[in-house]
């Protein structure tokens, strides 16, 4: 019974999480007037992506003409803003091999504007740009934001009129510099109307799309996000832990500049199918339909809520949000993380009470719980590491353009090897070190240091997990030895670390505050079901919220390894240790060499895999530059 609940609610959380993580279908040319379609999107994106048209190129001015003629038909009276480029751009695009004086060291845009009834009202902005990389059409980056938009434009004209007006900002040269919208937002005389935008990119092919990126202190922004997830095809994706990450990451878009403007705004973009970024294969042909079609929709939906707002968002407190599955949004104020922190307390001491009574549970098997749940994370960072290597260099010692693109293109591989990887060490765990020995973790702990370091570089964070997973593993206290004390000390990891993150940076806590919530609920239920679980009822409750609290770990772990596993594959021992803390009570006791055995051969498994993606896509000589 225990096995059927264990692999059964698993396997639940694994279909329900792939299901949620599907992009919708795309809508035919035939749909509503009203609606977005793909399919009428796709025109667009044929005749702009049909070849690579960099800054200066002929298709450039190829695809700059067919804008113009395109936004005319819709009514948006368009002229184009030419502005000095950076020398930035200048020196990328010379780099390149194009020739930045045939084109006057110039980037221009393609200004439109829809008016509204109220002239005096703040505009909104959307916003995309006509220029591809080198050598690449550019289908998704940014041909598919380019069609998304003026497909939209045509929607909101099908709906009617509204008080504010809508600025469609068709930017040049973001591949070089963001030097487009630099200029709109500088020179521009619309510049001072706008009150929020709306920006779309991609990088890759495919996937949902995702909104990645606000304005500061967006709690109005996320109030109006979140009434548009019930209409956009597909739902939303989007939560606060991603806008955190992002806005301590280098990385920037079009949407960089209004927002260090104070501008509040919405920045959407799929990162899927990352083997067609900047690559000559970025086709029409390739582009994942449904993917425009969850980023158009989106789009749609959140410039309508804009145009049709009493008042635009402004600049407050930053709110606490997630999706659930991609289809609502729950949204809270930071300081309600601490309420959310108490009621898991007292959910987790009721827990610990009714385990205590019915087992008589040592409260120090809670402590060793807790180790076994930091050996977790720690043993799942460096293994994940020397797994990773096994694929070629990091992102950041790619010596070139190129190398950085095929890293892109290994990437399946790496998230494919790394979850293996990650399932071997959440198998030790549960085999535990008698079953497998202090001097086998040992060694496996120094074989992935060794070779992280030798590919990657000299690591500090990683020397450091290497540390501690070697003592944890050799230290015979720091693994627990009943079910109630290993789960309980895990929502008390948990517990601990949201409190943390609650007061260090409240946004970001939602990736330990709701998972512990959960988790502690549940072991309330439990206890007050049948403490002794002896009654197999009683792990009812753990099998629901793993069956369900696991796809939500499986929708966020899918995108943000896309996003940052490259560099930082051990982000995926922390969703492990997630699922974990939902299932720890489910997984049958006694079978500790099945459990050695199956980690194992996952690890192995993982290895061949992550060594096999050299060989599936090699190598090129290292190039001049790097990665753009």
């Amino acid at each position: 019974m225990r096995w059927a609940l264990f692999l059964g609610s698993l396997a639940l959380a694994l279909i329900i999480g792939v299901w949620a993580l599907q992009v919708p279908s795309p809508r035919p040319t035939t749909s509503p007037a009203v609606a977005f379609s793909a399919e009428r999107a796709m025109t667009d994106v044929r005749a702009i992506a049909a070849r690579p048209h960099p800054v200066g190129s002929a298709d450039h001015a190829r695809v700059q003409a067919y804008l113009l003629e395109r936004m005319a038909a819709l009514g948006l009276n368009p002229a184009l803003q030419a502005g000095a480029m950076s020398p930035d751009a200048v020196a990328r695009l010379a780099r390149w091999g194009g020739d930045p004086a045939a084109v006057g060291n110039q980037a221009v845009n393609i200004v439109g504007v829809l008016p509204g009834r109220d002239p005096d009202a703040a505009a909104v902005v959307m916003m995309a740009h006509y220029d591809s990389a080198w050598g690449s059409p550019g289908a998704a980056d940014d041909a598919a934001g380019v069609a998304a938009i003026l497909e939209s434009v045509r929607a909101l004209r099908a709906r009617g009129t509204f008080d504010r007006t809508l600025v469609v900002l068709i930017t040049d040269a973001e591949e070089l510099n963001l030097d487009g919208a630099r200029i709109f937002f500088s020179e521009h005389p619309l510049r001072d109307r706008v009150g929020a935008v709306v920006n779309l990119e991609a990088r890759g092919g495919g996937g949902r799309a995702m909104m990645f990126e606000t304005g500061r202190g967006n709690a109005e922004t996320i109030d109006l996000f979140a009434g548009i997830a019930s209409r956009a095809d597909g739902g939303v994706t989007s939560n606060a832990l991603s806008i955190f990450v992002y806005e301590n990451m280098p990385n920037g878009t079009d949407f960089t500049i209004p927002k260090n403007r104070g501008i509040a705004g919405l920045n959407f973009a799929f990162i899927g199918r990352p083997a067609l970024y900047h690559t000559p294969e970025a086709t029409p042909d390739n582009l994942d339909v449904g993917a425009l079609q969850h980023i158009g929709s989106q789009a749609l939906e959140a410039t309508e809520a804009l145009l049709s707002a009493d008042a635009l968002p402004i600049a407050g407190d930053n709110a606490v949000y997630g999706d659930v599955l991609g289809r609502f949004l729950i949204v809270h104020d930071k300081a309600t993380g601490w309420g959310l922190l108490a009621i898991t307390a007292a959910a987790l001491a009721f827990g610990a009470w009714g385990a205590r009574h019915a087992t008589r549970l040592d409260p120090r098997d809670i402590g060793r719980g807790m180790l076994s749940g930091l050996w977790l994370v720690v043993m799942g960072v460096v293994v994940t590491a020397g797994v990773r290597v096994l694929a070629g260099p990091t992102a950041g010692r790619a010596e070139s353009a190129e190398a950085y693109y095929t890293l892109l293109r290994r990437l399946p591989w790496m998230e494919t090897a790394t979850v293996l990887a990650v399932v071997a060490v959440t198998l030790a765990a549960l085999a535990g070190r008698a079953a497998i020995g202090p001097r086998v973790l040992a060694g496996v702990v120094l074989l992935a240091v060794v070779a992280a370091t030798v590919v990657g570089g000299f690591d500090p964070v990683l020397i450091g997990a290497g540390g501690v997973a070697i003592a944890l593993s050799a230290w015979s206290q720091a693994w627990p030895r009943t079910t109630w004390g290993a789960w309980l000390g895990l929502i008390a990891l948990i517990f601990l670390l949201g409190c943390i993150a609650q007061g260090a940076a409240p946004e970001a806590a939602l990736i330990f505050v709701w998972p512990g919530l959960i988790a502690a609920l549940a072991a309330a239920a439990v206890a007050l079901i049948a403490a002794s679980l002896t009654d197999p009822r009683a792990l009812i409750p753990a099998a629901v919220v793993t069956g369900l609290g696991g796809a939500w770990v499986v929708t966020l772990a899918h995108p943000v390894f896309l996003g940052v596993g490259m560099d930082i594959p051990g982000v995926l021992a922390l969703m492990a240790l997630l699922v974990l803390l939902f299932a720890r009570p489910l997984a049958p006791e006694n079978t500790r060499a099945t459990y050695a055995a199956a980690a194992a051969a996952c690890l192995i498994l993982a290895c061949g895999l992550s060594a096999t993606a050299r060989f599936a896509e090699p190598m090129p000589p290292p190039a001049e530059g790097g990665p753009t």
